[in-house]
């Protein structure tokens, strides 16, 4: 970039994005730490970027509201994206959120995971061989997309024959949270949300008049609650089988191809990682760190409070930029490195706090087998052609990454 650092931070708007800066926003990220890293935006918002304030701002749950109703109400309106996203275990505060999330904690528990692995590394096998027979490899369509819809649809126990629009609702539903949303975008959204809630009223029929095992079907578990009678209402369960699905899907997602063309423009650690398997659990965290699925959270203060600094007034819209805070120099040395063995590695990739994501062992399973699995069948791949990014903000990954398989 040609703008200097302080122009950079000066002139940023998340409003108003460039191209470049979509395809590479960490020189922006790394102005405003620098120069502005408690950044009054035009609108009236505030945006993080140090490592620090984010920590502060995730452990404070008093001071800093996880609760949208009033940040939404005028991005959607009385329509179905706004029921959504108000319900949804993310952007409530306790103790809703506490109750909901003890209710999936249940169903994601360290046993119910270890369980699933066998059934990963078969469904990993199947694409890898399906690649192997074609030949050649478009690394998110046929692979990085593939294993999330799969796992969280056996996670729910969705019949395989209904699972083919979930993907798409799922992206248009994401999509929906973009700082700018067109009108198009929003309605696609709706849709999303409309058609998915009249699918999974029928599966919730069916799945109580035929219940699975609540140890392994997580759907289950959420119809019948725990045993001390607590249980979620009919809006809250339907509503959170979509967040599940969507907060497993994209992130995943995008955590197993930004891993797989970070190794590719890092051959050093490419070859470091094939000579030494025993390193995937670190190097998953630095995928999650490097280029992190999910870059930016959002909080409302509930007073007067000093973050960085600055005074913010109750009522204070902030974005918390993770992309930014997991390349802070103050927490991580030489953070624009990729280094597969990097230790300590404490990023923010899946939040902290309270609301630290709960689905985070799940996806890091998934992430390991994927990578490790596709590294070890093809071990010279090599990205073929120019990778094309998803186009957002909030969730940085590719929509295609064409692949030579060696």
């Amino acid at each position: 970039m040609n703008a200097s650092a302080n122009e950079l931070a000066a002139s940023f708007d998340l409003e108003k994005l460039t191209a470049e800066f979509y395809d590479n926003p960490y020189p922006t990220y790394r102005a405003l730490r620098e120069n502005e890293p408690v950044k009054r935006l035009r609108n009236g918002t505030v945006f993080l970027t140090r490592y620090d304030d984010l920590v502060t701002t995730y452990k404070n749950t008093r001071s800093f509201s996880s609760d949208k109703k009033r940040e939404f109400a005028p991005k959607y309106g009385d329509t179905p994206l706004y029921e959504h996203h108000t319900t949804s275990l993310v952007f409530n505060d306790p103790p809703a959120h506490t109750r909901v999330r003890r209710l999936i904690m249940g169903a994601l528990s360290p046993r119910a995971i270890a369980g699933m692995e066998p059934d990963i590394i078969k469904l990993v096998d199947g694409l890898l061989d399906a690649i192997a027979a074609k030949g050649n490899c478009e690394l998110i369509e046929d692979f990085a997309a593939s294993i999330p819809i799969e796992v969280i649809g056996n996670l729910l126990d969705v019949p395989h024959d209904e699972r083919a629009p979930l993907r798409d609702w799922s992206l248009a539903i994401l999509g929906a949270l973009e700082p700018v949303v067109s009108p198009e975008a929003a309605a696609r959204g709706n849709k999303a949300v409309k058609d998915f809630l009249a699918y999974l009223s029928t599966l919730v029929v069916r799945r109580r008049e035929r219940p699975g095992n609540p140890e392994r079907d997580v759907l289950t578990r959420l119809i019948q609650g725990e045993g001390n009678g607590e249980r979620l209402t009919e809006k809250e369960l339907l509503h959170n089988c979509i967040f599940l699905l969507n907060a497993g899907h994209e992130t995943t997602t995008n955590l197993i191809g930004n891993g797989l063309v970070a190794l590719d423009r890092n051959p050093d650690q490419k070859r470091r990682l094939i000579d030494n398997p025993e390193l995937i659990k670190t190097a998953v965290e630095e995928m999650l760190r490097y280029e992190s699925s999910n870059q930016l959270g959002n909080r409302m203060t509930t007073e007067r409070v000093e973050l960085g600094g600055v005074m913010l007034d109750a009522g204070t819209s902030i974005t918390l930029c993770i992309g930014a805070a997991n390349r802070d120099p103050a927490q991580f040395p030489d953070p624009e490195s990729f280094d597969i063995a990097r230790t300590p590695n404490r990023h923010l990739a899946f939040a902290t706090g309270a609301h630290q994501c709960a689905g985070m062992a799940l996806a890091r399973l998934e992430g390991a087998i994927a990578v490790s699995r596709f590294l070890a069948r093809f071990p010279n791949y090599a990205v073929s052609g120019q990778p094309v990014r998803g186009g957002r903000v909030r969730f940085r990954g590719f929509l295609s990454v064409p692949c030579a398989i060696g």
